[in-house]
């Protein structure tokens, strides 16, 4: 069974932090955190719909001129999320550019930005043509821990302690499509576009009595009934779950949060900037060790776990980082098992 997202880091474990999350079967992606994206191919960052930023430091936030740069001129939609403060930042990168000829721009880019609080979202929208100056219309909303919904999908969030509000990212399907394509043969039909309306009709939780159509794109339409089509094409299987969890303090608060959102991840992506012995570094500098990366990944139960932005003093020892990280996960596990 094929997962539909496909994450990946965009540097390396010493690199910025940033998560490109890309859809199977569509031209599409999603982004956590927006730090040096200079390596992501343009024909990936131009797949970009939504990005998610734990907090403003540079390296988690210097890559929103890359993309602002390549989607310049395009008829585009971008949705930005950040923690309290964040509408500030994003119309002090927008305000440091001059604007005076995109009125006469084709295509309108706009810009929608959220600023996460304790219980409210704050959304603001900056239009091309009106060189990015907000709108008058001020969207708030109730916020508890999901951002943004759709069909199938939810990516919420959770706010941790880095000295400053900082950002957890969960990204989580209701269920999981398989398509048989076997049996999709058998039937006389072929991958295409309506796959994802028949996908987006079993999300919605459509009737399975209702009836389907499929267009062959030869002027022929195929009736089905919705239920007996995903009978003979589809296997339905729990949802992916991905976390991704960086820059926080290692408080009880923290912990606390964090296992709980991270809750049975298939994959969790953590930061583990420290070796324990350096402890005391990490506490100065609200980070976590990689033993606690490793603790946290096992007491959540996530089935995998990859840690990143690694301190650069271990330059040519990271794999004292990935060791310690796995001994604690492996230890934990035990423990667990144990009791």
């Amino acid at each position: 069974m094929r997962p539909v997202f496909h994450p990946r880091p965009v540097n390396g474990p010493f690199g910025d932090p940033c998560l490109f999350v890309p859809f199977l079967f569509e031209k599409r992606a999603v982004l956590f955190d927006l730090g040096d994206i200079c390596s992501l191919p343009s024909k990936d960052v131009l797949k970009i719909s939504h990005a998610f930023v734990s907090h403003t430091h540079m390296d988690h936030f210097s890559g929103f001129d890359r993309l602002l740069r390549l989607f310049l001129g395009r008829d585009k939609d971008l949705h930005f999320y950040g923690p309290e403060g964040f509408l500030k930042n994003v119309e002090g990168k927008l305000a440091g550019y001059s604007w005076n000829l995109v009125e006469n721009y084709e295509c309108n880019l706009t810009i929608h930005a959220t600023e996460v609080k304790q219980e409210r979202c704050v959304t603001k929208k900056y239009r091309c043509r009106k060189r990015f100056m907000p709108d008058t219309e001020t969207v708030i909303t109730d916020f508890k821990d999901i951002l943004h919904e759709e069909p199938g999908l939810a990516i919420s969030a959770v706010i941790l302690d880095h000295l400053i509000p900082c950002l957890g990212f969960s990204m989580k399907e209701s269920f999981h499509v398989n398509i048989l394509k076997d049996n999709l043969k058998s039937l006389g039909l072929e991958v295409g576009p309506w796959l994802r309306m028949f996908k987006e009709a079993l999300f919605n939780r459509r009737s399975p009595h209702s009836e389907f159509e499929i267009s062959t794109g030869k002027g022929k339409t195929n009736k089905f009934i919705l239920g007996e089509l995903a009978d003979k094409i589809a296997v339905i299987t729990p949802g992916q779950k991905i976390t991704y969890i960086v820059d926080a303090a290692c408080s009880e608060a923290n912990l606390n949060k964090i296992i709980e959102f991270a809750d049975e991840s298939d994959h969790l992506f953590i930061e583990a900037s420290f070796l324990e012995r350096d402890k005391s570094l990490s506490e100065k500098k609200y980070h976590l060790t990689a033993r606690q990366a490793g603790y946290i990944a096992a007491k959540a139960k996530s089935k995998q776990f990859t840690i990143f932005h690694f301190s650069p003093r271990y330059t040519g020892v990271e794999n004292l980082l990935y060791q310690e990280a796995m001994e604690a996960y492996e230890r934990q596990k035990t423990e667990v098992k144990s009791h």
